[in-house]
């Protein structure tokens, strides 16, 4: 008979509440210890308070504690006599049974008042003596339970409770004692008007210190993103249905979840709207009219509902009265306006009106505040207005509205609101004559835009469909939408006609340019060449400037032979001469750029501060922002970590504040670099964490992930690595590989490979990068690139699987692609020690000095991780036999190695932390007295003697059988061997077990 019946499912992650949650948690564990404990928690209807109680229960449950619940029943004012007692007692009667018979024993005539499963009440004569006897004994029964074990009874719905239920209540908490009792009551606030019989009972409660009140707020954003996250089964819920939900639902759980089971998020299921219903159709007919003509409104004005509604304000008070007091309106906290108590409430009125009342109740407010605007307030006429006149289908009225509107809108930088009403906008304009469109309000100029060079002056620009496509696409590309940005390009590609306005058309090619590098859709590059051939002949103009910085910067980026300097200089001139201010801030950041990864990046970071300086001063928040990203990226590369994270938190502050959210993302993560390159780790993930939910763009979510899986390898979470930088990769898209991400993917990737035991595949992803070599302007992580390949190129000496004649051309290779960078000044020379030293290695060279170099140029910069490593990898030439060999070179090996192990246990890095470990228990080095090294290299491990000869053999490359034949022993003891061991290095394949055998350099004899 069930089967019909659909299943509607909750959201399995239990979000927010986590705090309400401890204060539960912390009561149950006073309680255990036989403090009595007594919470009421309260929150509107939706907000939560049953599944708090359910998760509660479920803990305490868990804890061993015996739970009971009990509802109040609705019906009318005043409930069903102690309905939620005669529930929770035979709740609890059925968990234990002949218990409960026997703890009332001798009471069973008194007690069946309440659990009839006792027996047959008897006749007793009323009065007020009776009733105190049953709730003395009441009270009793619950203490002799709870005496020897934890008991919670759990109270719902008390806003329908009666009277003798809130007498018993009252009864209970003022007496109970020295029991290991959780007394738990929920009530819906909203339904608790003044004169609730429920009110003076929970003032009452208030003043008794033994009481905790909890009061339920609604769900933020990011609670509301977690709910839908586990209701649609997804690791992240889309941006937009988030911030639709969000908004609609008002951060009620319950409504949450039926707009995320709905069809339709953007539609009210039945169930919802008849559910919502019910209480405005209670109210009278006057209430129910007023009602009504609210609900045009999120908030209406009293004066202007007084206007529009035609009634006398007898009338009107009187129907605002029966609303309010049904808490279906509710008042603002000035008195001069009105809301729904929900959002949905509204939507469920409008939803309901009658065809055509929604349009006349639009052209009512629409006129009355044409004919007096001060009935709102100044900051809300415009967007008012265009909303009513839009909903009464007069596009004549609405379109010049709207068009006032989204001036209004952008000025506020709120990039979604605009695009709306641009998108409405467009919408409109067919339906509006071209007599009727003259005069139209201008949307003004934005940086290049419009071509023509006079959007200072917007009243004189006449305009047309293509200069409402260009302002809906770049409001789109401001809100992160990229494909309806696209779109509106598109459609305005076809519109403007290339050989009449070469310079309008070229504006469209240079965003569609933009959008297709933000989505992950491809590099731009044909997009870019096409603006370029429209605007080569043409005078100066801001398009003109902005373009040829364009195509300067994606030179750099692609790391292309073209003159990228003289490109952006020009743009610096063109912007110059045509007036363009913002568009010169713009050319100016991508010429400190190139500039600074050319070399003497001191002085090019100091223009960067310059021009944040100035563009913050203009009022160019978007040029203030790259600026701030830029010069964050230049002094991370010039060493300068701290000051990096500096510049970056005062940038991201404003950035986010203006709407900039994928650029405060971008910088933020730009921020969480330069924290992991000063060692503070738990900051740097706890800032990516924070973040990452702002990274819109292509670069920004592949940043997302680099960064996560750098600190992953640092860490030694070896395993997370390779999909991190898939998805990276898959940020990036297949067609556009800058090398600013392909470098730091792959430096990654094969570092993760070879300590997962993947040596040859390592080298393979090294060897691909190399072939891409010379990048011209991409230095910096070119040598990124070279220490980690030489790095890598000296882990696997003597590898099985990697012949040596492979290694000797990768590491000839590496030293010919050095030669041709920049190695000396304050940006290079700390790569280019550090690259030495481990080539040096790779070349089988012990040698202490090329070390103690890369140590001295890393010290300034204050590189905790690095400068650790570099400590080890000097100990380890120094101990291999190094000028001063023996007792000499352990005596200058100790302090370096109790360093770096002190370092690496503070961060966290435990390969770093691992290899020193062994170092030092191989030359008997002490560590200190926490860690004194073992007799044996591998004793740390806990191998067996027999399992550490299995080992050995492993790491040179042997198969079980060959392992059987040397060792004497069965091919199937040879894999019991091997299975043991991988299980106590924590590993999960031969090729790992292999790998860790030689990075700890276990067996070098």
């Amino acid at each position: 008979m069930l089967d019909s019946v659909q299943s509607r499912s909750i959201s399995p992650v239990f979000a927010g509440r986590h705090d309400e949650l401890k204060t539960l948690d912390a009561a149950l564990a006073r309680a255990a210890l036989g403090e009595p404990q007594v919470l009421l928690v309260g929150g509107e209807a939706g907000v939560g308070k049953s599944r708090l109680l359910d998760e509660f229960l479920e803990a305490a449950q868990d804890a061993g504690a015996v739970t009971a619940v009990g509802g109040c029943l609705e019906l009318g004012a005043d409930g069903l006599p102690f309905a939620p007692f005669a529930t929770a007692l035979r709740m609890l009667h059925r968990k234990v049974g002949a218990e409960l018979t026997e703890l009332a024993a001798g009471q069973e005539p008194v007690l069946a008042r309440l659990l009839p499963d006792l027996g047959p009440v008897t006749e007793e004569p009323h009065g007020q003596d009776s009733r105190a006897r049953l709730f003395e004994l009441t009270v009793g029964l619950l203490e002799r339970l709870a005496a020897g074990r934890t008991v919670v009874l759990a109270l719902e719905d008390l806003h329908w409770a009666d009277r003798s239920t809130r007498e018993l209540l009252g009864y209970l908490v003022r007496s109970v004692q020295g029991a290991r009792l959780v007394v738990l009551m929920t009530y819906r606030s909203d339904d608790v008007h003044r004169r609730h019989p429920l009110r003076p009972f929970l003032a009452e409660l208030d003043r008794l210190r033994s009481v905790q009140r909890l009061e339920l707020a609604r769900l933020s954003e990011d609670e509301v993103r977690s709910q839908l996250a586990g209701i649609r089964g997804v690791a992240e819920p889309e941006r937009e249905l988030t911030a639709e939900v969000y908004a609609r639902s008002e951060g009620i759980p319950f409504f949450v979840e039926e707009l995320a089971l709905s069809d339709d998020a953007g539609r009210l299921s039945d169930s919802l709207r008849d559910l919502l219903l019910v209480r405005v159709e209670a109210l009278s007919e006057g209430a129910q009219r007023v009602v009504r003509l609210a609900a045009r409104n999120t908030r209406v004005p009293h004066a202007l509902l007084a206007v529009v509604s035609g009634l006398t304000e007898d009338e009107l008070i009187e129907g605002l009265r029966a609303a309010v007091g049904a808490n279906v309106l509710v008042p603002d906290e000035e008195g001069e306006a009105y809301r729904f108590r929900h959002a949905l409430l509204r939507e469920a009125v409008l939803d309901d009106l009658l065809p055509g009342e929604r349009t006349r109740l639009s052209r009512r407010y629409a006129e009355a505040l044409e004919a007096d605007p001060g009935l709102v307030a100044a900051e809300e006429r415009a967007t008012r207005l265009a909303s009513y006149w839009y909903y009464a289908r007069d596009p004549a009225k609405a379109l010049p509205a709207v068009l006032h509107a989204a001036l209004e809108t952008r000025a506020r930088h709120a990039y979604a609101e605009q695009l709306k009403l641009l998108e409405r906008a467009l919408e409109l304009w067919d339906e509006v004559s071209p007599e009727e469109r003259r005069g139209l309000p201008s949307q003004g100029g934005f940086e290049s835009y419009p071509p023509c060079g006079c959007g200072d002056r917007p009243e004189e620009i006449e305009l047309h469909l293509v200069d409402l496509l260009a302002h809906a696409a770049f409001a789109a590309r401001l809100d992160h939408q990229w494909e309806p940005a696209l779109k509106f390009v598109k459609k305005a590609l076809k519109v403007v006609d290339e050989t009449q306005d070469p310079l309008r058309a070229a504006w469209f090619w240079l965003e569609r340019s933009k959008l297709i590098a933000l989505a992950g859709r491809g590099d731009g590059r044909a997009e870019l060449t096409r603006a370029h051939e429209l605007i080569h002949d043409l005078p100066a103009s801001a398009t003109h400037a902005d373009v040829l910085a364009q195509v300067a910067m994606w030179e750099l980026l692609h790391a292309s032979d073209l003159d990228s300097m003289a490109l952006a200089e020009r743009a610096v001139e063109l912007a110059r001469q045509a007036g363009a201010v913002d568009v010169e801030l713009g050319a100016r950041i991508t010429l400190c750029t190139l500039r600074s990864a050319k070399g003497d990046s001191d002085a090019w970071i100091a223009e960067l501060y310059e021009i944040r300086e100035l563009a913050g001063q203009r009022g160019a928040h978007r040029q203030m922002g790259r600026a701030c990203i830029n010069l964050c990226d230049a002094l991370e590369k010039a060493g300068r970590s701290a000051e990096a994270v500096e510049a970056g938190l005062a940038g991201m502050k404003d950035m986010y504040g203006r709407g900039l959210y994928d650029a405060a993302a971008f910088a933020a993560l730009n921020v969480v670099e330069s924290l992991t390159s000063l060692g503070e780790w738990d900051r740097a993930e706890q800032m990516r964490q924070e973040w990452k939910r702002h990274a819109a763009g292509s670069r920004t979510g592949a940043s997302v992930a680099l960064r996560r899986a750098q600190l992953a390898l640092l860490r030694g979470e070896f395993e997370l690595v390779p999909e991190l930088i898939a998805a990276a990769r898959r940020y990036r898209g297949r067609n556009d590989g800058e090398p600013q991400y392909e470098l730091p993917f792959a430096a990654v990737e094969m570092s993760a490979l070879w300590t997962l035991g993947q040596a040859p595949e390592a080298l393979d992803l090294l060897e691909r990068h190399l072939a891409l070599l010379p990048l011209s302007g991409q230095e910096a992580y070119v040598w990124q690139l070279l220490v980690a390949g030489a790095r890598l190129a000296g882990d696997v000496a003597g590898v099985p699987g990697v012949p040596e004649a492979r290694r000797a051309e990768i590491v000839a290779r590496l030293a010919d692609a050095a030669a041709g960078l920049p190695a000396e000044g304050p940006p290079w020379t700390p790569s280019s020690r550090l690259f030495t030293a481990e080539l040096a290695r790779a070349r089988g060279l012990a040698d202490s000095v090329v070390w103690a170099a890369a140590a001295a140029a890393y010290e300034p910069l204050s590189h905790p991780h690095t400068l650790a490593h570099i400590a080890y990898r000097r100990a380890e030439a120094l101990l291999a036999g190094a000028p001063g060999g023996g007792a000499a070179a352990r005596d200058i090996a100790a302090p370096l190695l109790a360093e770096a192990h002190a370092t690496a246990v503070r961060l966290g890095a435990a390969p770093l932390r691992e290899s020193v470990e062994h170092l030092a228990g191989r030359a008997r080095v002490p560590l200190g007295r926490a860690s004194r090294p073992p007799a044996d290299p591998v004793e740390s491990l806990g191998l067996t003697a027999r399992e550490t000869d299995v080992l050995r053999r492993v790491a040179a490359g042997r198969s079980n059988r060959e392992i059987a034949e040397e060792l004497f022993i069965a091919p199937k003891t040879a894999s019991v061997h091997v299975s043991n061991l991988m299980a106590k290095l924590g590993v999960s394949n031969r090729g790992e077990a292999a790998a860790m055998a030689h990075r700890l350099r276990l067996f070098e004899d």
